[in-house]
């Protein structure tokens, strides 16, 4: 994969994982995975982990994605309740 080919992809997905084209079933599994955990963390439950098991994800890749992904939203939710400014190239995904 070309660096052209993997920036264009990443733009997708940050656009909305859910019409980007070229993406992997893997990487559809890990952002469906993502988002729930995300928007709906209390609904998670074995049946999520055994899907990212099925697209070839062991137990150290979950638990380093579901890592990155809480980290995520716990910085971003501290951010907000301080009321951080984003940085300018962040604000134009808005």
């Amino acid at each position: 994969m070309t660096e052209t080919t993997a920036k264009a992809q990443a733009d997708a997905c940050m656009t909305d994982w859910r019409t980007a084209t070229d993406i992997s079933a893997p990487d559809v599994a890990l952002c469906a995975y993502a988002e729930k955990a995300t928007a709906t963390p209390g609904e998670m439950n074995v049946t999520d982990v055994e899907t990212l098991r099925t697209h070839g994800f062991d137990d150290t890749a979950i638990h380093d994605a579901t890592q990155v992904i809480a980290y995520f939203n716990y910085i971003n939710r501290v951010a907000d309740c301080l009321g951080v400014d984003l940085e300018p190239e962040m604000s134009q995904g808005k």
